[in-house]
């Protein structure tokens, strides 16, 4: 057996990042795997802003001192709490000042097994080394878990992808594009894809596009703030409950968290994006997707209407479909182990500390909305989730270190 590590934490994104900084801080013994904010410098577009605000844009510090407030301020970079979108270059580089400053150590390699063990886990990384570990949380991100419809499945890769497989469109300049879906990633692909020189389209099912309205002003009146608060995810009171209070949200039913964990904040975009994508190329709305097929180095679609059949050409189709989270698809997670795993949805069942039914075992991130609501589908519900796994794993650790701070 190799020396055991009190937690391993597998993921290096904003959720497992932020962790770490907590368990470095509480003097936890602790080792962190993966390629530091890998979904946002490779699944995600140049060009692309965050949906959430400024203030809601945090990773989580211990002591509060690594914001992107304080980031933007010592390297110049243009912020505001409210209303100045975040670009993902400034967010990308933001994670990195973040590991840098609090001294965290990842280990730039991927977890492909994670085994139970008696008493402990043995996780096998991608260069064949074991790592044994007496507490493990699994803090990946969606792009485990892309969503490509069925209907579209059977495609050639070279004809059609999901929106996570580019981080760069500048390369279909010139091409006639088709994207699908309705959401911000979807709205936001078209319009750069139609800024980088490509033809664009947007077929989707939704009978209209959703946008979400200007922040609202910080110097409302008390009952204005009460009726209509703003808070991490957006403004309004079922926003509020979500972003806020995800210990209360594991109260409810569990039909009903299943059922609001994928469609609460449904598809819209944010109001920096409208004049973007109203106007400026074709949008078919109330369109679903009926059949496809490829001819030579295009794809055809035939697209629903009403009682009709449209037939649309492309080079390329685009699915931003979303990024539906399930066990099953995490393929570090072998089928022993997972066989052990309750489930609410598709996904593990945890409880208020994030734990497994596997004693020992955890799952934070856009894995556990089911149990902890929407927020943990967002950069926002990083901070619960760390504080609440942190103090659980501490109370547990058996070899504390020295309390570590900030390097």
């Amino acid at each position: 057996m190799n020396d055991l590590v009190d937690v391993a934490v597998v993921g290096a994104g904003p959720y497992g990042l932020s962790l770490a900084a907590h368990l470095r801080r509480s003097g936890v013994s602790h080792r962190q795997f993966g390629l530091p904010m890998k979904l946002w410098r490779e699944h995600m577009p140049r060009g692309m802003f965050l949906k959430s605000q400024g203030f809601a844009s945090n990773l989580s510090d211990p002591d509060g001192a690594h914001t992107l407030r304080n980031f933007c301020l010592e390297t110049g970079k243009r912020y505001a709490d409210y209303g100045i979108p975040v670009s993902l270059q400034d967010f990308v580089d933001y994670g990195e000042w973040f590991q840098q400053g609090r001294g965290l150590e990842v280990e730039e390699q991927l977890v492909t097994d994670v085994a139970q063990r008696p008493g402990w886990f043995e996780l096998t990384l991608d260069d064949g080394q074991r790592v044994d570990a007496r507490q493990v949380v699994v803090a990946v991100g969606v792009e485990h878990f892309p969503r490509i419809p069925e209907v579209l499945a059977e495609l050639p890769a070279e004809l059609c992808t999901h929106s996570s497989a580019h981080d760069d469109l500048s390369g279909f300049d010139g091409q006639d594009v088709i994207v699908v879906g309705a959401g911000q990633s979807a709205l936001e692909t078209a319009a750069l894809l139609h800024e980088n020189g490509a033809r664009t389209r947007l077929v989707a099912r939704r009978r209209r596009l959703s946008w979400n309205g200007y922040p609202l002003l910080p110097d409302r009146s008390l009952w204005q703030r009460m009726r209509e608060p703003e808070a991490g995810l957006g403004s309004g009171l079922s926003t509020w409950f979500y972003s806020e209070h995800p210990e209360w949200f594991r109260r409810l039913p569990e039909q009903v968290r299943i059922e609001r964990a994928r469609t609460a904040l449904g598809p819209a975009g944010g109001w920096w994006l409208r004049e973007r994508v109203e106007g400026c190329f074709p949008v078919h709305v109330g369109h679903r997707l009926d059949w496809a097929k490829a001819t030579g180095d295009q794809v055809r679609l035939g697209v629903r209407v009403g009682g009709q059949v449209r037939e649309f050409a492309a080079d390329h189709v685009i699915c931003a479909t979303g990024y539906p989270p399930a066990l099953s698809r995490l393929r570090m997670i072998g089928s022993g182990l997972r066989s052990s795993i309750s489930l609410v949805g598709g996904t593990p069942r945890v409880d208020a500390d994030f734990e497994s039914s596997v004693p020992g075992l955890y799952f934070t991130g856009p894995l556990v909305a089911p149990s902890h609501g929407p927020v943990m589908r967002f950069v926002y519900g990083a901070d619960y989730a760390a504080r609440r796994i942190a103090s659980r794993v501490e109370r547990s650790a058996t070899r504390p270190l020295v309390t570590g701070g900030a390097g």
